[in-house]
């Protein structure tokens, strides 16, 4: 541009050498900052003459004053240094408006500590405007000038709503003389199109420094004695990279003494963010540094706590945007914090631990909009009595990441090549995240920024382009789309079973690691994964550590008499498990044949009917099963098969299979076809999902389990006969002295014994299927039509078309079965329908028999159940289970059992 040859500037910031003794006056004199306290150090005065671009001439100059202890005839006033000081850091977000200032100022001054030191950040988003300020300016853009003018408005409006008299006047000069000079400054920066980082630095610290003196009038206006303090005066770091300072603590607490010799008070309100070098040139602590400025004042005042003072209740165990189920964690070690924060956990600013560790000073992380929550506490950690629970405190993600994956035999054994290998990475300025090599140092993968990974590729390609070619190394490999999980926790490496549960969570959710780092610290262990994967593995780790063992997603399936009869159970029941055994059942989804009812949380099963009805939408299997099981923040996942549909039973085998617990009192499945029982039995036992089905012989009484334990502890089972179906034990408990079968069945149907159609239970069929159910417990490999059944319904009204029509007709074939009881009666026996299940001869029977008057089967009562195993070791006395085998409530209840079994299978105390 033309106007650049002549522009000749003369602009630097000032260096506070000691050399000058002396104040120097500048072109255009700054006004005083008194009574407020503002050093004299970074006032810049700025001069511009404009005949036109071509003529324009700048000059910048400072005045300055030694940073050096000057001689003085006062008495020096001694830094009273530990617990009497407290340490508070306030965000922007807390200094955000008018009405937040003024709370902090209330907290300020309702904290009953001797002394107190309060740092303080940018006005919300006034840090993000200073740097579109210089970005603007530097881009020659004019409306850097509205945009500064905003900057003005922001803090004009506000110290108007604040202050008055005396206070708002002396803010507000200090203010425009600050803009004044900035207007300036940005000025040269346009004209030029070049800002160094210095002076970038020094017009982005401007924020921090009107939020310290706005906050420090405020609280002057309830009070209490307080100044402002410039931290630049008095923080000392040393540039290390583009991105990080080290701290002069020394010299850093020679100042601060002198600082406060000169302006000793018991409030004083800091800037955080800003400093110094050793050559008194203004910088920051970069991005989020006032935390990090909080915890070296902490440091130096060897103050008593560190108070974070932000916009959540503490730290989260993960971050709650991705996992709902976080929680706030109320403590936290220095070390699990730290590595949190290196990890991505929005915990701390990474470096804030450092200070405060060494004089072992706790932090604390408030909620500045919830006052009541007691938020994080950062401190020492207890060395002894960890608990389980504890050891895993924290999960942290990073994404955007790739790996380098550098593999060769030439590698093995030859000393430097892991050096080499990251020489280079750090000739390319690339930050390596995580490291992990093979022990056969076959390998060496390592991750770093997506966006940094194609240029580490090419270095190292013509690094080791020889070796490549030679054949010593194979191939440098890019993995793109990865993101790191870290599990974090104190002494959890140390722990055996920590890393064993952290990988079987990711198992059981179906993501598959990419590479794992596990250092000797033993506060973490990191793994990498696919990006897509990452909120999911998130939610499944965190379940597995914070949830509750035996918290278990469920699905409902068949809301009918029986499924409806259970989700009122648990609706009565499930929050009394919760609190007492530590079993969190959630229903997260009910299905009919026609709606379906999906939650993510758990519905409320105190108005499951009236979501079902408003809320509910088109029934689909595969979406309801996807919704149910796809929760990952729940470890566990049942679905509970209420219904006697033999398509539903036809899923079992797949749902086993991705990892979902199925319970039901659904006979289909294990009387369905052998071939197909016995592929799905083979998968549950060698699967580590879990299959009840007790409700499918005795409904609510433990036929099922009986039988197992039998097996399983090695008895033989010799015969095992029953009367299995409630409905045939009422009709035939009932059948006696002058009543008719057809007057006993119609008074059962009325009673609600039977089914709809009361041929469902005379048929035999139920009995049939629940005999060949414990047949193949037994291990007879029988099918259905290998059990011969005695049908109690007459061959001519089989096909009659009604169940009414059926029972009007019954009593023409009452004579046969009025006959059989004669006989029976006549020798002292009665009649029982039974089921046989005959181990020794391989068979099974269901039919009518006669038993003596003395037989249990003979004394039942109602609509009970019994059920007689003879065993080898029940011999001569048959072990007998015995009550009510049929209605919604007891079937119901059975399937409530095997639920309940579950949980205790998946770690529930017993």
């Amino acid at each position: 541009m033309a106007f650049a040859s002549s522009f000749t500037p003369s602009c630097s910031l000032p260096n506070l050498s000691s050399k000058s003794k002396k104040k120097s006056a500048t072109l255009n004199k700054i006004l005083p900052f008194s009574p407020l306290h503002r050093s004299p150090i970074f006032r810049v005065g700025c001069s511009a003459q404009s005949q036109g671009r071509d003529s324009l001439k700048f000059n910048q100059y400072a005045s300055v004053t030694s940073a050096d202890p000057v001689l003085d005839e006062s008495v020096e006033v001694q830094l009273p240094r530990g617990d009497t000081w407290s340490i508070h850091k306030f965000g922007g977000t807390c200094v955000g408006t008018s009405e937040r200032i003024q709370n902090v100022a209330n907290i300020v001054a309702k904290d009953e500590s001797e002394r107190k030191l309060v740092v303080v950040s940018a006005m919300s988003k006034v840090t993000d405007m200073m740097y579109d300020l210089i970005h603007k300016a530097q881009a020659r853009d004019d409306s850097y000038i509205i945009a500064l003018d905003a900057v003005l408005e922001k803090h004009k409006s506000t110290a108007i709503d604040l202050l008055e008299g005396d206070d708002l006047a002396d803010f507000l000069a200090r203010l425009h003389q600050d803009i004044n000079n900035l207007k300036a400054m940005l000025r040269a920066i346009y004209i030029a199109g070049h800002v160094t980082e210095s002076f970038s630095d020094f017009v982005v610290g401007h924020g921090e420094l009107w939020s310290a003196q706005l906050l420090s009038a405020v609280v002057r206006k309830s009070g209490l004695a307080c100044i402002s303090m410039d931290t630049r005066e008095v923080l000392v770091v040393n540039p290390t990279s583009s991105n990080q300072v080290d701290p002069d603590y020394v010299e850093s607490g020679r100042r601060l003494k002198k600082w406060y010799s000169d302006n000793p008070s018991d409030t004083i309100v800091a800037t955080g963010f800003i400093a110094s070098t050793p050559e008194n040139i203004p910088t920051t602590l970069k991005r989020d540094g006032s935390d990090f400025s909080a915890a070296i004042m902490g440091a130096l005042f060897r103050a008593r706590q560190v108070t974070i003072w932000t916009d959540v209740d503490g730290v989260y165990s993960a971050d709650p945007r991705k996992v709902s189920e976080a929680v706030i964690l109320k403590t936290l070690s220095y070390q699990e914090a730290w590595e949190m924060s290196y990890f991505g956990a929005n915990v701390l600013h990474p470096r804030t631990i450092i200070p405060v560790m060494k004089y072992d000073i706790p932090i604390v992380i408030r909620n500045i909009f919830n006052l009541s929550a007691p938020g994080t506490v950062i401190c020492q950690s207890d060395e002894e009595g960890h608990d389980v629970d504890s050891l895993v405190k924290g999960f942290a993600t990073i994404d955007n990441l790739a790996l380098v994956n550098v593999e060769g035999t030439g590698m093995a054994g030859v000393p430097g090549t892991a050096s080499a290998i990251f020489e280079v990475v750090k000739d390319v300025g690339a930050n390596v995240i995580m490291i992990s090599q093979a022990s056969s140092e076959h390998s060496v993968c390592f991750a770093v920024p997506e966006k940094e990974v194609r240029a580490v590729a090419a270095a190292l390609e013509s690094r080791f382009r020889q070796a490549l070619d030679a054949g010593r190394l194979s191939q440098i490999a890019i993995i793109p789309n990865c993101s790191i999980l870290a599990a974090v926790g104190q002494k959890m490496a140390s722990t055996p079973g920590v890393s064993a549960t952290l990988f079987s969570a990711l198992a059981k959710a179906n993501i598959n690691i990419r590479a794992i780092a596990q250092g000797c610290s033993e506060y973490n262990v990191t793994v990498v994964l696919k990006r897509e994967h990452c909120i999911k593995a998130l939610r499944a780790v965190h379940a597995r550590f914070y949830l509750s063992r035996t918290t278990i997603a469920m699905g409902i399936i068949g809301p009918g008499l029986i499924g409806a009869t259970l989700l009122d159970q648990l609706r009565d029941q499930a929050a009394i498990l919760k609190e007492k055994s530590n079993i969190d059942l959630r229903v997260l989804g009910i299905t009919g044949s026609r709606t379906m009812l999906l939650s993510d949380s758990g519905a409320d099963l105190s108005v499951w009917r009236d979501l079902l009805e408003e809320k509910g939408e088109k029934a689909d299997v595969q979406k309801f099963v996807q919704h149910v099981h796809g929760n990952h923040s729940i470890p566990n996942t049942v679905l509970v098969d209420c219904t006697a549909d033999s398509h539903v039973a036809s899923h079992y085998h797949d749902w086993l299979r991705k990892g979902i617990h199925v319970i039901t009192p659904n006979k289909k499945a294990n009387s369905g076809p052998l071939e197909q029982y016995l592929k799905l039995r083979t998968l549950q036992r060698q699967s580590y999902t879990h299959y009840f089905y007790e409700g499918t012989v005795g409904a609510g009484l433990p036929i099922i389990s009986t039988l197992q334990g039998l097996l399983e502890t090695g008895d033989k089972i010799v015969r095992i006969e029953g009367i299995f179906s409630g409905t045939l034990s009422y009709i035939f408990n009932n059948f006696v002295g002058a009543q008719t079968f057809s007057d006993v069945v119609k008074e059962a149907k009325e009673a609600g014994y039977t089914e709809p159609d009361p041929r469902d239970d005379l048929s035999g069929t139920d009995v049939a299927r629940k005999v060949i159910i414990l047949a193949r417990e037994c291990g007879l490999k029988l099918e259905l039509s290998d059990i011969p059944v005695q049908s109690l319904v007459p061959d001519p009204l089989k096909d009659i078309t009604s169940a009414e029509e059926f029972l009007q007709q019954l009593p023409q074939y009452d004579q046969d079965l009025a006959k059989q009881r004669q006989e029976a009666e006549a020798t002292g026996d009665v009649l029982r329908y039974v089921g046989v299940v005959d181990v020794v001869n391989q068979k099974g029977a269901v039919e009518l028999r006669r038993y003596k008057k003395e037989h249990p089967f003979a004394q039942l009562s109602g609509s009970d159940n019994i059920i007689a195993f003879t065993t080898q070791r029940y011999e001569k006395q048959p072990l007998i289970v015995r009550g009510p085998g049929a209605g919604a409530e007891v079937t119901a209840g059975g399937v409530f059992s095997d639920i309940l079994r579950l949980a205790s299978y998946l770690g529930a105390p017993s």
